[in-house]
């Protein structure tokens, strides 16, 4: 088989893909980085992954870099490559306001039978036997838009300017995940969008959304109070009011519920879970847990084993 033939294959096999699938795809793709950026040396790991506080606090580790000399030139080229790359912590404001963003820009887009709308819904559709209905359509909608307004709220009225940095790859990966998350709150609704009457609502998917919507409304709740406890600690002191009882990041906690209740709502006929959400979830699970691993450590080194000792990183039981 020639390169010509090989390139068109290739070409006619993305042009399958469906919109759900593409982003699914970019959601364990961009978990399985973030997996393989953990697995590296402490040292490297530190420095693609280490933000905010644990960023200000950073110092050279004392021990050698795992790898010998190689090892010792990698993490030398990434702390030159990083130290050019860094952009200031605050700019974690703008995830929300570009998923602010997508949401009106998709409202728009279906109130004024948008073009965007109607060619990724289409594609969807055709390849889709399911989809979910209108009102699960427009309640994922409400969940995302919600999420995103209390967000960009926290950042304007509750959360501390701050002079850390993080890796601008940090910052793009984040964008993003918004604008793909924008699509896939409603992608496995399409059939909906394009013909509501042809799918109706029925008792499961009432049963999904009544189910969903209390998880919801007790994890967006309190992770607002979680980020309101944090915005008031005394600079890089210990958390400990409220579920950080029980919890290292009980906030990562309660974004995963969040995302769960997502999947859930807006599940297609014949599934309880939105399968493009499912891989969403998968994603902000791995992320969020591996940051919550190095919170776990930080506070070790800074507080002592004692204060967190018994304390979950972010799932209950799990984790």
């Amino acid at each position: 088989m020639g390169q010509n033939e090989i390139l068109k294959q290739i070409a006619t096999t993305l042009s399958g893909v469906t919109p759900a699938r593409w982003c699914q795809g970019f959601f364990l793709f961009a978990a399985g980085g973030v997996l393989a950026v953990a697995a590296m040396p402490r040292d490297a790991k530190a420095l693609l992954m280490d933000y905010g506080a644990r960023n200000a606090q950073k110092s050279p580790s004392r021990e050698p870099s795992q790898g010998g000399s190689e090892g010792a030139r990698l993490v030398s080229l990434l702390a030159t490559i990083t130290s050019w790359t860094q952009v200031p912590h605050s700019w974690f404001s703008a995830f929300y306001v570009v998923s602010l963003a997508c949401s009106i820009f998709w409202l728009t887009q279906y109130f004024g039978n948008g073009v965007v709308l109607r060619y990724i819904a289409t594609s969807q559709a055709a390849a889709q036997n399911t989809s979910g209905t209108s009102s699960q359509v427009a309640l994922g909608w409400l969940m995302m838009f919600l999420q995103a307004t209390r967000r960009v709220f926290e950042h304007v009225t509750v959360i501390k300017p701050s002079r850390s940095t993080m890796w601008v790859v940090h910052w793009l990966l984040g964008v993003f995940f918004y604008l793909v998350m924008g699509v896939s709150v409603w992608v496995e609704g399409s059939g909906a969008i394009l013909d509501p009457a042809r799918h109706t609502e029925d008792a499961k998917s009432l049963l999904k959304m009544a189910v969903a919507v209390p998880v919801f409304l007790l994890a967006w709740i309190n992770q607002y109070k979680c980020h309101k406890h944090l915005a008031g600690l005394k600079k890089y002191s210990l958390p400990e009011d409220g579920m950080f009882c029980h919890y290292i990041c009980p906030h990562y906690t309660c974004e995963c519920l969040i995302y769960l209740s997502m999947a859930v709502a807006t599940a297609p006929r014949g599934a309880w879970c939105n399968r493009t959400l499912l891989c969403a979830l998968i994603f902000v699970a791995v992320n969020l847990g591996v940051t919550a691993s190095g919170t776990r450590k930080w506070y070790a080194e800074k507080f002592g084993t004692g204060p967190i000792a018994c304390k979950w990183n972010m799932i209950p039981f799990v984790f």
